[in-house]
């Protein structure tokens, strides 16, 4: 591909007619982000409850929901700050960090998949029969 060809793709872009928004995009977006936030949240709470029964395993996988959960309170800091003060540079600032605890939960995961040990659990100690 040849530098002119991609001048010529971005001037093609910058000239093009501005896109509007269809009128579902704001409920579904609000939607799916108040959901997600109270999913990870419930995966969070019932993840550290059930942490004690089943061991430090769940609690990596509760830390990552946890991570999951701070990703969605970002989102709506940023959809408030956009609300409250227009597009400014801030705005960049606060999202060079969105994948920051995308990745802290990933690897909370990772660590915890990594300390599973058994895929069954033995009641009443070793049983091999």
């Amino acid at each position: 591909m040849s530098i002119t060809s991609m001048w010529g793709g971005a001037l093609a872009l910058a000239q093009a007619e501005p896109t509007t928004m269809p009128e579902f995009f704001a409920p579904v977006a609000i939607l799916l982000l108040g959901g997600g936030a109270v999913g990870w949240l419930v995966a969070a709470a019932l993840g550290f409850a059930r942490a004690r029964a089943l061991g430090a395993t769940t609690r990596w996988f509760a830390l990552s929901a946890v991570c999951l959960f701070i990703y969605h309170l970002q989102w709506v800091a940023l959809i408030i700050y956009i609300g409250l003060r227009g597009f400014t540079r801030e705005v960049l600032v606060l999202a060079a960090f969105f994948n920051l605890f995308v990745a802290i939960g990933s690897i909370c995961a990772i660590v915890g998949f990594a300390r599973l040990t058994s895929t069954r659990p033995t009641i009443g100690g070793d049983d091999d029969a």
